[in-house]
């Protein structure tokens, strides 16, 4: 697979940020050059962006997304870009699978627009492989509020919690790219079935 571009998607607690730091710390490791960013941010400018999403909810829905964009659109042309063309693996904390879940299926933003702007700001630089991490509402909104960094998103009742679940499953069963990893489970489990995808996806060889 030519493309190493991999990103982790999920919701609140869901391990997403460890998994990633873990997937990174062994690629490289195994003597690759390995890209660990995140989003919303990224670059300079957006983690700026990624600041202020952060700190207050825009009242408009389609702001928030535009915001979103921006950041993306940013964050592609200053680090995945130049990345990826170089060949290293770049390994990504969310990407365009959030904004379809959390500004499109729980927003409401128009689908067609949110397709629109993520032709223009993203291709060609879809993910090679996406790893859904998938637990109950109520196991990942422990995490959260155990882990003491509660934002606005964390702060959201169980039901909303429970259609963000819903809506990233089924963003998986729609793409092919996308692989449903059991994150209630312990880390060194989750971590060793993550790697064995990525071994056999990218043809590494040993691990």
């Amino acid at each position: 697979m030519s493309n190493r571009f991999i990103t982790f998607e999920g919701g609140e607690g869901s391990g997403k940020s460890t998994q990633a730091r873990l997937l990174a710390e062994r690629l490289t490791a195994n003597g690759h050059e390995v890209v660990l960013t995140r989003e919303p941010g990224g670059s300079p400018l957006a983690e700026k962006i990624r600041a202020i999403l952060l700190q207050a909810k825009p009242v408009s829905p389609e702001a928030e997304f535009l915001l979103f964009a921006a950041a993306r659109a940013e964050h592609v042309a200053a680090t995945i870009k130049p990345a990826l063309e170089r060949g290293a693996f770049v390994v990504c904390d969310r990407y365009l699978h959030s904004t379809r879940v959390y500004q499109g299926a729980l927003g409401n933003v128009d689908r067609g627009l949110i397709t629109a702007v993520e032709r223009a700001t993203v291709a060609p630089y879809y993910p090679a492989l996406t790893f859904l991490m998938d637990l109950p509402p109520e196991t990942g909104l422990e995490r959260a509020v155990r882990r003491g960094d509660i934002n606005h998103y964390d702060a959201k009742d169980l039901n909303w919690h429970t259609h963000l679940r819903a809506a990233f499953l089924h963003e998986a069963e729609e793409e092919q790219h996308m692989m449903v990893v059991d994150a209630s489970r312990a880390q060194t489990p989750i971590a060793e079935d993550i790697w064995s995808k990525i071994v056999a996806a990218f043809a590494l060889g040993a691990p």
